[in-house]
């Protein structure tokens, strides 16, 4: 049973890899929305790109805040008592 969590720890690392790049996008190019889709959905404001990089920064904490946890409850299970 520990294929499960070893699972679950890699793939919150991966979304969490995939999360802070796309922040790290948002603060270097703020309008790739806008390049990539070929729409403006706050109407060239910059509103979006911000609700986006928010999301983005709380999305990563929240998966490596939760695989360093998740880690940590596993060595914890594997240390020899």
């Amino acid at each position: 049973m520990t294929h499960r969590p070893s699972l679950r720890l890699r793939i919150e690392i991966v979304l969490g890899m995939v999360s802070a790049a796309l922040l790290a996008l948002t603060l270097a190019i703020p309008n790739w929305i806008e390049r990539f889709f070929g729409f403006e959905p706050d109407g060239g404001d910059g509103s979006a790109e911000w609700g986006l990089a928010i999301s983005l920064a709380v999305a990563t904490l929240v998966l490596f805040g939760d695989a360093y946890r998740l880690r940590s409850r596993l060595s914890q299970a594997s240390a020899p008592k």
